[in-house]
């Protein structure tokens, strides 16, 4: 039986990179650091971003950029923040794609290493719910 996210990891160039987006822009807060040590396949990194688990391993980024994506929830009120925080670190922002009126607001970024995040402020519900309606 599946019982839910255990983590999610990427492959980063730059930890101090990666880790500096990450408590920037998702508020991360570092629970491990391998250091010279190497446990796994390489150097890596462990964070809690909102209860879940995420690691990042060193070793060569994504060759192209693409739509697979993970989305963290955010307050609809917290969009202009999260923009100005992700801005402030240069990284890319991608336009969003056409949304039906009420699903929510994103904002989809790309990291130093091609991986696209995405910050929502609808729910599953919601989105679902306009759908109906539409």
């Amino acid at each position: 039986m599946i019982d839910g996210l255990s983590h999610m990891t990427f492959i980063v160039r730059d930890l101090d990179k990666m880790e500096q987006m990450l408590t920037t822009v998702l508020d991360a807060k570092k629970i491990y650091d391998s250091g010279d040590a190497t446990f796994s396949l390489s150097k890596e990194r462990f964070f809690d971003v909102g209860g879940v688990w995420l690691a990042t391993m060193q070793g060569d980024p994504l060759p192209n950029k693409t739509y697979n994506h993970v989305a963290f929830k955010m307050a609809p009120e917290d969009y202009d923040d999260r923009l100005q925080r992700i801005q402030s670190l240069g990284l890319e922002v991608k336009e969003g794609r056409s949304r039906v009126a009420g699903e929510g607001h994103s904002i989809y970024f790309y990291d130093f290493d091609n991986h696209m995040f995405e910050l929502h402020s609808g729910t599953l519900e919601e989105r679902l719910q306009r759908y109906r309606e539409v």
